[in-house]
């Protein structure tokens, strides 16, 4: 996912991207938890997508803000 790709989408695709995101992060926990193979890397790159989402929704909402 990369943060060009994300500025084109809009505010309601980003919402559905970071919902998806958090379910994977919450799915990755839980294979944690019940001692299944999770790749440890996985962690990290679901981390930064949702931090990299975040971010992408704040230049939108202060553009958004600013626009008024």
């Amino acid at each position: 996912m990369d943060a060009k790709e994300l500025r084109q989408k809009s505010t309601n695709e980003l919402r559905t991207e970071l919902l998806q995101l958090r379910r994977e992060q919450f799915n990755l926990r839980m294979a944690l938890a019940t001692g299944q193979t999770v790749k440890p890397d996985q962690f990290g790159k679901v981390r930064k997508n949702v931090a990299r989402l975040k971010t992408v929704m704040g230049e939108q909402a202060r553009a958004a803000k600013g626009a008024k």
